[in-house]
C-alpha cells in the first residue's frame, strides 16, 4: 500500500500535476459519495411501504420519523470527529472503514423485521457515512494539484446534486418490482466495488500528527448531536416552545461555545479559530449554511406540493427533481472557469439570484394549477445557481485549511451543510405549519385539531374518514379544496422567508466575495491561483 503525507513536494512535477491516477480516483470517490447521498433520498419514497404491516414493517409515524432522524443525528454528530481522526490515521483507511460500516448496515437494514431494528441500523448507516464522507474530499485535495482541485471539487459537488435527484427514481423503480429491502440492498454491490477500487487506486495520506484533541472531539460530538436533535424536534413538532426543543438546542449551543473556548486555548486545536478572522473564509461558511438552509427547507415542501396536491407518484416526483441534479452535474465542473473569468463576486451574485428566482416564483406564481413545466424549468435554474455557489465557497473553505488538516476542512464544510439543511427544514417547517394551521382553521373549522396540524395530516384524516363512511364524498371534496388553498397560502408565506435568507446571502456575497482578479495579478504567481475564492 502506498502512503504519502498531505504536503506535496514543492517544485516537483508531481506537485504540479497531481497523482497519475487522480481522475480514476475521482470517479471512485464520486461513486462512493453518490451511494451515500442517494440512500438519504431513496428512503423518502419507501415510507408508505414501510408503514404497511404486511408489505413493510408496520412502522408508526414516529418510527418513520426516527428512521430518518437516527441517521441524521449520528451523521451530524460524528462528521467533525471523523475528519480529525482521518487526518491522523489515514484518509484512505477511514474511507474503507466507512464503506464497510455503511455496507454492513445497508445489508442489515434490508432484512430488518421490526421498526426498532431498522432505526438502529439506519443509525449505523449514519455512522458509516460520517466516517467516509470527510475522507472523500480530503483525498481529492491530496491527489489533485492546486490548479485542478477546483474542477475536481465541481465534479464532486455535481455528484451530490445528481445523487439526491436520482434517489427517488431508483427507489420508485425498485419498489415497483421488488420488496422494500431492495432500496438498501442495492448499496451492497456498489460498496463492494468501491472497496476494491479504492484499495487498488487510491494512495494513503495522513495529515497532522500532533497530540490528539480528545476533549475537542468529545465537545463537538455532544454539541452537534444536541443541537441537531433540538432542531429536528422543532421541525417535527412545528413549534420551538417545548422544553425538549429549546432545552437541547440551548445545551448544544453551550457545549459548542465551550468547544470554541477550548480550541482557542490549546496549542493542538482540532480547528484553528483564527480561520474565522478571514472574511472570505467566514463568508464562504455563511453562504454554505444559508444556501442549504433555504434550499433544503423549501425543496422539502415541494415534495408535498407534487405528491399530494399534484397527485404525482413517488417515481414521477423523482423524475421531476432530475433536472435539478442534471443541472448541477453540468454546471458545477464549469464554475471555476467562470470564477476565473468574471470573478467570484459576479458569479456568486448571479448564482444567488438564480436560487432566489425559485423562491420568488414559488411566492408569487405557484398555484394549484401551475404547469409542471414551470416546476421543471425552476428546478433546472436552481440547480445552475447551486452549481455556481457551492464549488467556489467549498474551495475557499478547503483551501483556507492547511493540507495536513484537509479532513477537518471537509468535515466542517459537510457539517455546515447538514446543520444548515436541518435548520432550514425546521425553521421553514415551523412557518409552514403555523401558516397552514391558521388558514385551515378558518376554512375548515370542523376538522379535528389533529387533522389541522399539517397538510399531510389533513389528507390522512380525509382518507380514513371516507373509507369509514364518516365523511361524505361531497364534504371530502370541500375539505380537500380548503386544504389545498391553505397549503398554497402557507407555501407562499414560507417562500417569502426563503427569499429573506437568499437576500442575506446576496448581501454577504456582494460585501465579502472578491471581484475579478486583474490580469497582471493573475499571471504574477501561479501558486497564488490555487483557490478561485481563497484568501491569498
Amino acid at each position: 500500500m502506498s502512503e504519502t503525507r498531505s504536503e506535496p513536494v514543492p517544485g516537483t512535477e508531481a506537485a504540479e500535476q497531481g497523482h497519475p491516477r487522480r481522475w480514476a480516483i475521482l470517479g471512485v470517490l464520486v461513486l462512493s459519495l453518490i451511494v451515500v447521498v442517494l440512500d438519504n433520498t431513496v428512503l423518502n419514497v419507501a415510507m408508505k411501504t414501510l408503514a404497511d404491516p404486511e408489505q413493510g414493517v408496520g412502522a408508526s409515524q414516529s418510527d418513520l420519523a426516527w428512521m430518518i432522524n437516527s441517521y441524521t443525528l449520528v451523521f451530524a454528530g460524528l462528521l467533525f470527529a471523523a475528519g480529525i481522526i482521518g487526518d491522523r490515521i489515514g484518509r484512505k483507511r477511514m474511507l474503507l472503514a466507512g464503506l464497510v460500516v455503511f455496507g454492513a448496515a445497508s445489508l442489515l437494514s434490508a432484512y430488518s423485521t421490526t421498526p426498532d431494528q431498522l432505526i438502529w441500523y439506519r443509525a449505523l448507516m449514519g455512522a458509516g457515512a460520517a466516517i467516509m464522507m470527510p475522507s472523500t474530499l480530503s483525498l481529492l485535495r491530496n491527489v489533485f494539484s492546486a490548479k485542478e482541485f477546483p474542477k475536481a471539487l465541481g465534479i464532486w459537488t455535481g455528484a451530490v446534486g445528481i445523487g439526491g435527484a436520482i434517489g427517488p427514481i431508483v427507489g420508485g423503480a425498485l419498489l415497483d418490482h421488488f420488496w422494500w429491502g431492495s432500496v438498501f440492498l442495492i448499496n451492497v454491490p456498489i460498496v463492494l466495488f468501491g472497496l476494491v477500487a479504492i484499495t487498488i487506486l487510491a494512495p494513503e495520506s495522513k495529515g497532522s500528527q500532533a497530540k490528539a484533541d480528545l476533549v475537542g472531539m468529545a465537545l463537538s460530538m455532544i454539541g452537534l448531536v444536541s443541537l441537531t436533535y433540538g432542531i429536528i424536534e422543532a421541525g417535527d413538532a412545528g413549534s420551538w416552545t417545548g422544553v425538549e426543543v429549546w432545552g437541547t438546542i440551548a445545551l448544544g449551543v453551550v457545549v459548542l461555545a465551550a468547544f470554541v473556548l477550548w480550541e482557542r486555548r490549546i496549542p493542538h486545536a482540532s480547528l484553528d479559530m483564527k480561520l474565522f478572522k478571514s472574511t472570505r473564509f467566514s463568508a464562504s461558511s455563511a453562504i454554505i449554511t444559508l444556501t442549504f438552509f433555504g434550499m433544503m427547507g423549501l425543496m422539502f415542501f415541494m415534495t408535498f406540493y407534487l405528491q399530494i396536491l399534484k397527485a404525482y407518484s413517488p417515481l414521477e416526483t423523482g423524475l421531476l427533481f432530475l433536472p435539478f441534479g442534471a443541472s448541477m452535474l453540468v454546471f458545477a465542473p464549469l464554475s471555476n472557469t467562470l470564477v476565473n473569468r468574471f470573478g467570484a463576486k459576479a458569479v456568486g451574485i448571479v448564482a444567488m439570484l438564480l436560487v432566489i428566482t425559485n423562491f420568488a416564483v414559488t411566492a408569487f406564481v405557484y398555484e394549484a394549477d401551475t404547469s409542471v413545466w414551470v416546476v421543471i424549468a425552476l428546478f433546472f435554474i436552481t440547480g445552475a445557481g447551486m452549481a455556481n455557489l457551492m464549488p467556489p465557497a467549498m474551495n475557499t473553505l478547503m483551501s483556507s485549511v492547511p493540507r495536513e488538516k484537509a479532513g477537518v476542512g471537509s468535515a466542517l464544510a459537510n457539517t455546515l451543510r447538514q446543520v444548515g439543511g436541518a435548520l432550514g427544514v425546521a425553521v421553514l417547517g415551523t412557518i409552514m405549519a403555523q401558516s397552514y394551521q391558521g388558514h385551515i382553521a378558518d376554512t375548515a373549522p370542523d376538522l379535528p385539531a389533529a387533522a389541522q396540524e399539517s397538510y399531510s395530516a389533513t389528507y390522512g384524516a380525509l382518507e380514513t374518514g371516507v373509507q369509514s363512511g364518516l365523511i361524505t364524498p361531497e364534504a371530502a371534496a370541500q375539505i380537500s379544496q380548503a386544504a389545498n388553498d391553505a397549503f398554497i397560502n402557507a407555501l407562499h408565506t414560507t417562500a417569502f422567508a426563503a427569499i429573506a435568507v437568499g437576500v442575506a446571502g446576496l448581501v454577504i456575497i456582494a460585501l465579502f466575495f472578491p471581484g475579478r482578479q486583474r490580469r497582471e495579478d493573475a499571471g504574477a504567481e501561479p501558486e497564488a491561483a490555487e483557490p478561485a475564492l481563497a484568501e491569498v
